[in-house]
């Protein structure tokens, strides 16, 4: 069994990497672009029954920092 996490960062957090991708986008001539914000797709590959449960503690503990960081599970199949 397949799950994805997709970890972003809270409304208000600054995000370098986000203004950074919007600059570079600008130099190349896309205009038309108003906000970028970046975040990151983690990919697991888990045991079938794996608990609902046990992926949130993943996140908690290890895959997003809780403190600025939003998360959302998807599990696949």
């Amino acid at each position: 069994m397949k799950a994805r996490v997709f970890v972003t960062l809270k409304p208000g957090v600054l995000d370098p990497q986000g203004k950074a991708i919007h600059h570079a986008l600008e130099g190349l001539g896309f205009g038309g672009v108003e906000e970028v914000r970046a975040g990151k797709l983690i990919e697991l590959e888990l045991a079938e029954g794996t608990a609902e449960a046990d992926i949130d503690a993943m996140c908690r503990k290890l895959l997003a920092n809780t403190v600025i960081e939003n998360y959302r599970i998807e599990r696949l199949g």
